[in-house]
């Protein structure tokens, strides 16, 4: 993983972390690897990979079981909110760039259509190849 320096290491750990959650690469109920494994794995010191999970608790993301570890939460509602907050921000920081560069609404709308269509076309390529 690759930090940016204009924000805090955790704060793009609890990014990657809930990532993680949304796409089920962590799956709903699945436990989390422990602290050092994390923090080995990422290159970061175990403190910056507590606190990131820290701040998963506290967003009721995740849950300790004081002998078993951390384990995502099993709430598809949870998952679900935050799927939904991490396109908002993902749509935010388009219609930002989008009006930086001078894009009108409809222009923008029709962009995002060309693109999602092609990314089905894609999507479905990439389906049929491994069916085969």
């Amino acid at each position: 993983m690759r930090f940016d320096s204009s924000s805090p290491i955790w704060a793009q750990l609890v990014a990657e972390f809930s990532r993680r959650i949304v796409v089920g690469d962590w799956a709903p109920g699945g436990r989390i690897p422990g602290v050092r494994e994390l923090a080995s794995d990422l290159g970061v010191n175990p403190n910056t990979a507590q606190r990131a999970l820290a701040e998963l608790e506290r967003q009721e993301l995740c849950r300790s079981e004081r002998t078993t570890g951390r384990f995502v939460t099993d709430d598809p509602t949870r998952i679900d909110d935050l799927r939904a907050e991490l396109a908002r921000d993902a749509a935010d920081e388009f219609i930002r760039r989008a009006r930086g560069f001078g894009i009108r609404p409809t222009r923008a709308q029709q962009l995002i259509h060309e693109r999602w269509d092609r990314h089905d076309t894609h999507d479905h390529d990439r389906t049929d190849s491994r069916e085969s």
